[in-house]
């Protein structure tokens, strides 16, 4: 089976029937009685057609689930494992001048077989895995205990700022 391989949006047609799969995918979720190793399949219409899947693929297909069960239409967008400066930034999120800088600087290694760099995608995901570990590292600095003493707090959010301007200003030195 060969399709096209476009950028589709799919919308749920049927709330009820989106709402029983997530249902079904919930209960399991819930269960807590795993097998040790989870076996998933897709069944066809027919009795024992069926086909077992990777876990990685019943993890994307359970995100198009509960975005779907939500009312949100899902995207498909193909990506090739090589991406252009402009592809990597819209997966970042950023200006394409934004990752020049950051391929420039090394954060994200870069391949410039011509006259154009092209990132893997690979990287590309690792660097926004990074960035998103350094976010939660520095919330998590930021928070504080109701229950300490208004007086702790502060010398706690004080120590965290101080830590990261140091970490921010060490960043640019280097």
């Amino acid at each position: 089976m060969k399709s096209a391989l476009a950028q589709e949006t799919y919308i749920s047609e049927s709330k009820e029937s989106i709402a029983k799969v997530h249902d079904f995918l919930a209960a399991h979720a819930a269960n807590g009685n795993e097998p040790p190793e989870p076996q998933f399949f897709i069944s066809g219409s027919r009795p024992n057609d069926q086909v077992e899947i990777p876990e990685q693929l019943y993890e994307v297909l359970l995100q198009v689930v509960v975005a779907m069960e939500q009312g949100m239409a899902v995207t498909i967008s193909p990506q090739s494992l090589t991406l252009t400066t402009q592809q990597a930034a819209e997966v970042l999120n950023v200006s394409r001048p934004t990752l020049v800088r950051l391929l420039d600087s090394g954060e994200i290694a870069h391949e410039k077989p011509s006259r154009h760099r092209r990132v893997k995608l690979q990287d590309v995901l690792a660097y926004r895995e990074e960035q998103r570990q350094k976010q939660y590292a520095a919330l998590d600095a930021m928070a504080y205990d109701d229950d300490a003493p208004l007086v702790d707090n502060f010398d706690d959010l004080r120590a965290a700022k101080k830590a990261a301007g140091v970490a921010r200003r060490s960043a640019k030195i280097s």
